[in-house]
């Protein structure tokens, strides 16, 4: 569905409402002439501009809607575009991190445990082979 950015911005809005709790929102700009190929190159080959616009879809997977904003009106559709990303940013999930010590710690110990490993996978081999020297 094409609509004015306004009502876009208000449809986008309740959309990331919607998926507030659980569920996503793409959101994907495109730079389009909202003309078709033929249109075009007659306009190229008649020497007149082509305004190029950006094409805005939003999708939550059932409900999909759209915009076109042109080169004018791009500062205040971004202005309001941002304030609403922001708006709706506090839903993401916070990344589980390590602490920096358990992390550093843990790794020395499997440093450690490998090492010793391959230690006493050395001696082994060097038993074995003082143990074949000997007996001949």
């Amino acid at each position: 569905v094409l609509l004015q950015p306004d009502p876009f911005l208000n449809e986008l809005t309740s959309m990331y409402e919607r998926n507030m709790e659980k569920g996503s929102v793409w959101v994907t700009l495109k730079r389009s002439s909202l003309k078709s190929k033929a249109r075009r190159n007659k306009m190229t080959t008649a020497g007149e501009p082509i305004e190029y616009r950006c094409l805005i879809r939003a999708t939550d997977g059932k409900k999909t809607i759209s915009t076109s904003v042109g080169a004018r009106e791009h500062q205040r559709f971004q202005a309001s575009y941002s304030t609403i990303l922001k708006a709706h940013m506090t839903a993401l999930k916070k990344r589980e991190r390590k602490d920096k010590k358990k992390a550093t710690g843990e790794a020395d110990k499997k440093s450690d445990q490998k090492r010793k490993a391959s230690g006493e996978a050395d001696k082994k081999s060097d038993q074995t082979k003082a143990s074949s020297m000997k007996s001949p």
